[in-house]
């Protein structure tokens, strides 16, 4: 049965690609987005598009009656920028999600989906990453994601909202950008190389991340909207539960490498993902190695 669901940052890299697989199972779907970091080509043609922001609850509220489900992916991502721009990072990932939240209540959805992401949990020095650690955030966006798990969970508490709230590692995969300030690493790289550069590495390059496909990042989202074990504000990480150095990237890439300083950045990241095979029977089936060899076939470096 087709259910009308509701996507915030739709057009962006991870929300357009959900938007198409949820096209794909025959749902209905609209999309909120002010393109300041998604894109048009990322709309699905068939997916009903509205040009708002979810700062703005009056425009936005409307938009949510008849809805089932709520994907929200929108924010001001990336760790980076809001270092350098704490206040709008702050008005669009706290004052929006409340908004989202609200509106999602007052619309009687039947459960929100939250896009969280591991960034909360900072510099640990134990591995793998359990959603049960204590969060340690080291810049205003893994704060400021964190503080949407809890509103989430208060939702739920205070107002009966099914919600969830999922923490992604690393996502990579198709339409991830390779330019501007929310390119993640794989996308620097790539662009660098496509230009004959370098690949500037910061650190020493052994820090390692815990890369996720956007594939499994998607069924993930589908898998907790269709999942009766969660909608109490639970926490799920999703992540490989594999990771890899910036330098062996590098090498997965190939070219020549250069070292350019120092930044805050996490030594590790590794997710433990059994609470996700438990709760939504959730297991990742995408590995970076696999996919870096197509990528380099689809962008012409092979």
């Amino acid at each position: 049965m087709a259910n009308k669901i509701l996507v915030t940052g739709g057009a962006g890299f991870i929300g357009s690609n959900l938007v198409d697989e949820l096209i794909k199972r025959g749902n209905d779907v609209v999309i909120i987005d002010n393109l300041s970091t998604g894109k048009k080509e990322n709309i699905n043609p068939k997916a009903d598009f509205h040009l708002v922001d979810i700062r703005n609850l009056n425009e936005i509220k409307p938009l949510f009656s008849g809805v089932d489900y709520v994907f929200h992916l929108a924010a001001f991502a990336r760790v980076q920028p809001s270092i350098e721009n704490p206040i709008k990072a702050n008005d669009i990932n706290l004052n929006g999600t409340l908004n989202v939240l609200k509106a999602a209540a007052d619309a009687n959805v039947k459960k929100v989906i939250y896009s969280a992401s591991s960034s909360a949990y900072g510099d640990q020095t134990k591995m793998p990453l359990r959603e049960d650690m204590p969060v340690h955030p080291l810049s205003p966006y893994g704060l400021q994601k964190y503080v949407g798990e809890l509103y989430c969970r208060l939702f739920s508490d205070i107002y009966g909202l099914p919600t969830v709230s999922l923490r992604y590692f690393n996502i990579y995969g198709p339409r991830q950008p390779l330019e501007g300030a929310y390119c993640l690493v794989i996308g620097i790289f790539a662009r660098q190389r496509l230009a004959n550069k370098p690949m500037t590495i910061t650190n020493d390059g052994k820090q390692r991340r815990d890369f996720t496909s956007v594939f499994d990042a998607v069924r993930a989202n589908i898998m907790a909207a269709e999942s009766d074990k969660v909608g109490k504000g639970e926490v799920i990480n999703i992540g490989r539960g594999k990771n890899y150095s910036v330098n062996e990237l590098a090498t997965m890439i190939g070219g020549p490498v250069k070292f350019i300083g120092k930044r805050i950045e996490p030594r590790e990241t590794l997710a433990d993902n059994s609470l996700a095979k438990k709760l939504l029977g959730w297991e990742p089936k995408v590995d970076l190695p696999d996919w870096i060899k197509q990528y380099k076939k689809e962008i012409g470096l092979l």
